[in-house]
Order: structure tokens, then sequence, then C-alpha cells
């Protein structure tokens, strides 16, 4: 356990990282599980790679494909909050504009947080958990804090913010998170214009390398293989088609990963 400890350690951030990306574990059991994933995972590719070509130096890619599948999954809670952090900021315009028109009405902040919980599945989670922790006993400044600490979202640590500095100064918070929602959905919209911009290149790169290159180069490999009498087997092709697709796939990942919320 040890070990685990002081990997985590040398991990930035990863504690609070974990607790953005909705994973509730410690961060040394949390190194433990993807050290043991990793490694039953490096083990069973080797396997299933040595089915299709036996060699002994195969048996070599376990301890080459470990150290890159733990870094894998420690990124994957950067992936995570990510995703998380894309789904709150397809929400925040519209529960910003939500807490202005119920604060605006002389709705409770406590009451508005509660509405705002029952009509927002991803960023109502944020002000439920405030509310929470309200009922347990916490104050709402404290309550406020805390959960902005973790939210993996800007624009929403933007939003707490103003409504903390509102509770400790007495002022209205309507008015300022005006300017806050109207700043969020300019970002939004220069966000979508350079989307549009990358989009053409991405694509074009896309079939040149997923498409284009593999369909030429398989046919060159057949034909110069036929000349020089090289025997290419199945399983090679199969490897070659496995590339194909994982490249596709990522491509495919970072389009959409790449792609801005949309702006209400």
């Amino acid at each position: 356990m040890e070990v685990y400890t002081k990997f985590a350690k040398s991990v930035p951030d990863l504690s609070r990282k974990l607790k953005q990306a909705g994973i509730i574990e410690e961060p040394d059991e949390y190194v433990k599980k993807i050290f043991f994933t990793a490694g039953f995972m490096s083990f069973g590719l080797s396997l299933v790679i040595f089915l299709f070509l036996p060699t002994p130096s195969t048996l070599l890619i376990t301890p080459i494909l470990f150290p890159f599948l733990v870094m894998y999954f420690l990124k994957y809670v950067d992936v995570k909050i990510e995703q998380i952090k894309r789904k709150v900021d397809q929400e925040i315009i519209f529960a910003g504009r939500f807490l202005i028109i119920e604060l605006d009405s002389g709705v409770p902040l406590h009451t508005a947080f509660e509405n705002i919980e029952k009509n927002y599945e991803i960023v109502g989670a944020y002000f439920g958990d405030i509310m929470n922790k309200v009922y347990l006993g916490t104050s709402l400044e404290d309550a406020i804090n805390d959960t902005l600490l973790n939210a993996p979202s800007s624009n929403l640590r933007k939003v707490f913010w103003q409504v903390l500095n509102s509770i400790k100064t007495g002022a209205q918070a309507g008015s300022a998170l005006n300017l806050i929602v109207d700043q969020i959905v300019r970002e939004q919209q220069i966000a979508v214009k350079e989307y549009g911009k990358k989009l053409n290149p991405i694509a074009m790169f896309y079939m040149m390398v997923s498409i284009i290159l593999p369909s030429i180069g398989t046919t060159m490999l057949v034909i110069l293989a036929t000349f020089i009498g090289l025997n290419i087997t199945m399983p090679f092709f199969i490897l070659l088609a496995g590339i194909n697709a994982f490249m596709q796939f990522m491509f495919l990942s970072l389009i959409k990963s790449s792609r801005p919320p949309i702006t209400a």
C-alpha cells in the first residue's frame, strides 16, 4: 500500500481531480485499482497477440504496455473531468438565467438552489450538493465554497463566486450574474467559430491518414509482396485492420472532444 500511496502523491492534485470527476475513491485506492487493471489488460492483450503471432518476443508486450495503460487510466480522470465540464457548460447558461429570474422575483436563495436542482440534471447536482451540506449543518457560505473548489467547470465557479460575494457583501446578485452569463455566451460563440476553422483541416487529415493511405498502402503492399515473393498472412491483415480502426476511433474522438458546447 505504501507504493500506491507514494505514487498517488506523485500525481499532482489527484485527490481534487477524483472529486471533480465524481470518482468516490481515495487516491491510493484508485492507483491500486488502475495498477491491477493495467496489469491484467496488458497481459490479456499480449496473450491475444501471441495467439496470432506465436513468438516468444510477443510476451514482452506485457511490460511495455503496462506503463502506457497506467498513464492512460490516470489520464482517464482528466478525460472524465472534461466530459463533465462540457455537460455543465451546456447547461450553465440556462441555469444561470434561471437563477437570475428566481432571485429577481424575490425567491430566497436556498429555494432558488433547490429549484435549479429539480430542473437541471447536471448543474443541479452541484446546487443540490450545496443544499445537502446546509441541511447537515454547514453554513451556506462554507457549503458554496466547498462545492466551488471541486467544481470542474470554470464557468460554474464564476457563478458560485458571484453568489458567494453577494452573500458576503449583501449586494444583489442579479445584475452581476447577468454580466457573467453574457460573458459565457460570448466565449462559447467564439469557441464555435474557432471549432469551424479547425474542423476542415482535421477532416482532411482524417481522410488522408484513415482512409486514403490505408487503402492505397494495402494495395501497394499486396502488389509488392507478389513481385518479391513475400508471404503475407491473414493475421497481418487483421492487425492492419485493427490499427486502422483504432486510428479512426482516435480521430472521431478528437473531433467529438474538440466540439464546443452549444450556445444558448
